[in-house]
């Protein structure tokens, strides 16, 4: 019996999962396909914040993967609920890309790069990133601004290796300013998790497949479902084995139906 026949609900990652920077990892068009013809809850869960749910969606139907955008779940619509809640009135900065910035803003959040003002530190992403952003973050925690993060990747895989993610940042603020991260809303976050819970119809039976250990895996075993670990996407994916271990070791998304 091939692994996905056992579960209800298949959560995919997308970035070095289904493809890798814009590139289709081989097969895995004909695999999502696939599993959405047997009748399963597919769902893709993204800690990326470059794009939007629908820049997303979109990727995927250009690779022919036949999805509708009700099925993306990326960090950035977690944040942007949380925030609506509970910060809905106050400023926010972030090292983050102008895509990100500006979906809080289209929310309805307000945004601010003077530190004196600013109520939110969110990190994630920014391949923007440099040291005057890095200065306003810090001149914002030290004047008592609350300290988030989309997500805690330390790198993104991308086409020919990996660049520098959210992961890194948060620790250089960390050092810089003694503050310490307060919640992240990417895998492996309870914020994500309920999200989730939202959109699988009650369906307990779920397998997290995915190319990070520290996320992908951990998020499973942190909140009680099966994983599959890819090799598709980071190179040091063996990283955390120990303490988050994986259900299956495949080589890609293509082993869940073979």
């Amino acid at each position: 019996m091939a692994i996905f026949e056992s579960y209800e609900v298949i959560l995919f990652d997308l970035d070095g999962t289904i493809y890798r920077g814009n590139k289709l990892i081989p097969n895995a068009d004909k695999t999502v396909n696939f599993i959405l013809e047997k009748g399963k809850t597919v769902l893709f869960v993204s800690n990326k914040t470059t794009g939007t749910v629908n820049d997303y969606y979109n990727l995927l139907k250009n690779f022919e993967i036949h999805v509708n955008v009700e099925q993306f779940i990326n960090a950035t619509v977690v944040i942007e609920n949380f925030l609506l809640e509970y910060h809905r009135h106050q400023k926010f900065f972030a090292i983050g890309e102008k895509v990100f910035v500006d979906e809080l803003v289209k929310k309805g959040m307000n945004y601010s790069s003077d530190p004196s003002e600013i109520d939110i530190v969110i990190i994630t992403l920014d391949r923007t990133f440099n040291y005057e952003k890095l200065e306003i973050a810090a001149k914002a925690l030290e004047s008592g601004a609350r300290f988030y993060a989309a997500n805690i990747d330390n790198t993104c895989p991308v086409e020919g290796g990996e660049i520098t993610d959210a992961g890194a940042v948060i620790s250089a603020l960390e050092k810089r300013t003694g503050k310490i991260l307060e919640k992240h809303f990417g895998k492996p976050s309870k914020f994500l998790y309920k999200e989730i819970l939202k959109r699988v119809n009650g369906h307990r039976r779920i397998l997290q497949v995915g190319d990070r250990v520290e996320t992908d895996i951990a998020m499973g075993n942190k909140f009680g479902f099966d994983t599959a670990l890819v090799s598709t996407g980071v190179k040091h994916f063996n990283e955390n084995r120990k303490s988050h271990i994986p259900t299956y070791t495949i080589n890609s998304v293509f082993d869940l139906i073979k």
